[in-house]
């Protein structure tokens, strides 16, 4: 059988200021109306395959389950990686959880993050290569350029064999001139990043090429925990295993590598040009989202998430606008958007790590407005959810709800606030908050104290496992 395995790690810095660490770009709409990752799990249908693995991190857990929820679509279990040790590793937790299923089914590994406009071309071409992957090949998928890329790493295909093809060389990301040779001479492809194998080949050979990574893998896996859903290898042991690519772990050593070509309308949409490249355009070559208003103004990407943005005379920029940042850059240099994230998180500034706009398994808050000794959010509660029970050492709330009735407990005493009532929690009162009807309910929180941040939280319960 063929076990999907789905990479959703990563924290596309390259699409700031849409995409933060908390919130990367595998879980955003970008095309269409579905997500990233949900696009990968619904390309699967064209395919005879079990419920897919995900491989994920801690901090994107709830995100990830609440993405599959809302598709109704089962899964294998869901992998949260203590911290980010790059594919090998990823892989490797998956492909043991898979071995123990069946060591001869073939994994399928995808990117949550990649778009492809011709999903059926990619499954055909999945089912053309399935009987090499169980003879013992491991194969990747490389996609026939469609231009110079530098963005890219390159695949050269060995002449004179049928596809799956062996792989003469891998090559990084090349220079301007070097990517247009390759594209010239029609023997290179794109590294795509997915992957088909047995489960048992891969571990053998990253055994074989890598026994550190195999050896701290399987040791954070025979010390692994669960919590419903959730499977958490061990932090320790994880902790300890090498940072490393399946290219450089694996492909690059093996002599069992191949390739199959696909030309299946794929793009990783890595930055705000590839995705200025692939959304429709109006006739003067804008991306236009949200509340935009162009004139004399050409090719240029605007995302308004927040408020109405207007261009005049402006052309070949990038203009991202969100709740708590701006980003104005030229579409030539949109590769170097990583340079700012790195400023920011150098000056330890908030907003690479989360939007202003926070979502929770059990719903989501806005932080509004904040000062020294005060912050202001509106907070929604999904129907039936329910916050951790807690306290805070440093700071008072004040509740007003605006939607629907909340069930507030406060020291072992339960109350219904409705709509305009109000309700004060002091500082060390244990409480917690529940929306116990059939429709969302909306509050504003006001906090007030001397100190106000996300970690002057004590949970004593929580139903989602955070206490």
């Amino acid at each position: 059988m063929l076990q999907p395995v789905i990479i959703a790690g990563g924290s596309g810095t390259r699409l700031w200021p849409l995409s933060r660490k908390l919130y990367p770009k595998q879980f955003l709409t970008l095309v269409g109306d579905k997500t990233m990752l949900q696009m990968t799990v619904e390309r699967l249908a064209g395919l005879k395959c079990l419920p897919p693995i995900i491989v994920c991190n801690e901090e994107h857990r709830f995100i990830a389950a609440e993405q599959l929820r809302e598709l109704d679509i089962d899964h294998g279990g869901i992998i949260l990686e203590p911290c980010a040790r790059n594919t090998a590793p990823a892989i490797c937790l998956a492909a043991l959880l898979a071995n123990e299923e069946n060591p001869e089914n073939n994994l399928l590994i995808l990117p949550a993050d990649h778009f492809m406009g011709a999903p059926e071309l990619f499954c055909e071409a999945v089912v053309h290569s399935q009987a090499a992957a169980q003879a013992g090949a491991l194969i990747t998928f490389g996609i026939h350029p469609r231009e110079p890329a530098t963005g890219y790493g390159y695949i050269k295909m060995a002449e004179g064999h049928a596809s799956p093809h062996p792989i003469d060389q891998f090559i990084e990301k090349p220079c301007t001139e070097a990517a247009e040779q390759y594209v010239a001479s029609g023997e290179y492809l794109w590294n795509s990043g997915i992957f088909l194998c047995s489960s048992g080949v891969y571990l053998s050979e990253l055994e074989h090429f890598r026994p550190d990574i195999f050896s701290a893998c399987v040791s954070a896996w025979d010390n692994r925990s669960t919590d419903g859903d959730f499977v958490r290898p061990d932090c320790v042991s994880f902790e300890n295993c090498p940072d490393e690519s399946i290219d450089y772990a694996v492909m690059e050593q093996t002599d069992k590598a191949r390739v199959t070509p696909i030309d299946p309308d794929w793009n990783d949409l890595g930055s705000w040009r590839s995705l200025l490249e692939q959304l429709p355009k109006t006739v003067a070559g804008n991306v236009e989202t949200g509340d935009v208003l162009c004139r004399d103004s050409s090719n240029n990407y605007i995302h308004a998430q927040h408020k109405l943005v207007g261009l005049l005379g402006i052309d070949n920029l990038v203009i991202v606008d969100t709740k708590d940042a701006l980003l104005v850059a030229h579409k030539d240099r949109v590769e170097d958007i990583k340079l700012i994230v790195k400023e920011l998180d150098n000056q330890q500034r908030p907003e690479t790590q989360q939007h202003r706009e926070v979502f929770r398994p059990w719903g989501k808050y806005d932080a509004m407005d904040s000062d020294e000794r005060f912050q202001v959010k509106r907070i929604t509660v999904k129907p039936l959810a329910k916050l951790s029970l807690q306290m805070h050492h440093h700071r008072a709330e004040h509740w007003v709800v605006v939607k629907g009735t909340a069930k507030v407990t406060i020291d072992g005493v339960d109350s219904l606030v409705s709509e305009n009532e109000s309700v004060y929690i002091p500082i060390g009162a244990v409480h917690s908050l529940e929306n116990p009807g059939k429709i969302p309910i909306e509050l504003i929180e006001i906090q007030t104290g001397s100190y106000l941040g996300e970690d002057d939280i004590v949970r004593i319960e929580d139903r989602y496992g955070r206490a």
